[in-house]
């Protein structure tokens, strides 16, 4: 026969009562809200004034590559030994010039290559392509 044992009720409480934990973080942020605007600092700078720069836009130079394979740079016909030098000397005059390059749709893959590859050894540093 199995003994009835009542159970006592003066077990331990296995779990924690946080209400005075919260009392405390409650006290401590408001204690934090009330100090964090008398801790600020201010510091002095004398700045200089600003300037007002003209923001203009980058100068732009057209590059075509014709049906033909010919180059035509602002207008100008060149052939593929003329190409480098030109852009070079549009990069020394102005090394912020964009370069445009526009190919014809039915022009060889060469002429274009060389029009990039000219662009690239001229030293500019923006190329872009139009359709």
């Amino acid at each position: 026969m199995a003994a009835y044992a009542p159970q006592s009720s003066e077990r331990a409480i296995a779990q924690i009562n946080i209400t005075p934990l919260v009392d405390v973080m409650l006290v401590l942020l408001v204690i934090f809200m009330i100090a964090a605007p008398v801790v600020t600092q201010t510091l002095t700078l004398n700045l200089p004034a600003p300037t007002v720069v003209p923001n203009e836009p980058p100068p732009r130079a057209l590059l075509q590559v014709t049906q033909a394979g010919d180059f035509v740079l602002d207008g100008r016909t060149l052939d593929a030994r003329a190409l480098p030098v030109a852009l070079t000397a549009l990069a020394e005059r102005r090394g912020d010039t964009v370069l445009e390059i526009k190919a014809a749709g039915d022009g060889d893959y060469q002429s274009f290559t060389t029009a990039l590859s000219a662009a690239r050894t001229s030293g500019l540093q923006h190329v872009t392509f139009q359709p």
